[in-house]
């Protein structure tokens, strides 16, 4: 593996970000329900990738503001 395909956590395009959020927690999340999170105010690079970890806490605060309905099912 190069490093030029190796994903860094502060650039990932939404499919990739979807893969890791959904093998990493209990809920699936897919490429669309993140570009819709994007579309809702979600912070994303001027590329249009996403740092994982200002999304993350994006996500957190949006839980805390609407409750656990906020990226996916339940």
């Amino acid at each position: 593996m190069t490093a030029d395909s190796t994903p860094r956590i502060t650039a990932l395009s939404p499919a990739q970000a979807a893969r890791i959020l959904s093998a990493s927690g209990q809920r699936r999340l897919d490429e669309a329900q993140i570009r819709s999170d994007i579309d809702s105010g979600a912070p994303a690079n001027a590329d249009g990738t996403i740092n994982l970890v200002h999304y993350a806490a994006w996500l957190a605060r949006q839980v805390a503001e609407r409750g656990p309905e906020i990226g996916g099912e339940p």
